[in-house]
């Protein structure tokens, strides 16, 4: 891989960064002001205050997430940014298996669930594609170029 296409490489992973960041906030601040008519809505006519709070708190969590990443386009330590695109991969291929699982064992089919589903699996396979795609192991991928201006991120 040329100096160009590693730096077009490090652009597409801080926009890959980027974007989560952005769908994290807003999943976030919407998870945590999910207001009870739609917890109702969501649950079956039924609300359920444990998983009213368990939406909030993960909602809190996704917007630490977008800060963090965010946060993480201007951090030029190859190893630390390799390590979170593993890490993200496995997050979200995780989280999409857990979903998968409750919507093969569930009586129901629920929309929602698919539409989690194909999201995570989308940005696992961002993740996934990035680190372990042609190039992926390669630190100077991750890494800022030197003459890089930091206050533009």
């Amino acid at each position: 891989m040329d100096s160009h296409g590693t730096a077009r490489s490090r652009r597409q992973l801080d926009n890959l960064f980027f974007i989560d960041a952005i769908f994290s906030v807003v999943f976030g601040v919407s998870s945590l002001l999910a207001p009870h008519g739609f917890m109702t809505r969501l649950g079956g006519g039924e609300y359920n205050r444990s998983a009213h709070e368990t939406l909030r708190l993960y909602g809190c969590l996704r917007i630490s997430l977008g800060y963090i990443l965010l946060r993480l386009r201007s951090v030029d330590d190859g190893m630390f940014r390799k390590s979170v695109c593993e890490s993200l991969f496995l997050c979200y291929f995780l989280q999409m298996l857990a979903i998968l699982r409750t919507e093969f064992t569930s009586d129901s089919f629920a929309f929602i669930n698919w539409i989690a589903i194909t999201v995570l699996a989308v940005l696992g396979g961002c993740y996934g594609s990035f680190r372990f795609g042609k190039g992926g192991d390669w630190i100077k991928v991750y890494e800022l170029p030197v003459n890089s201006s930091k206050a533009s991120r």
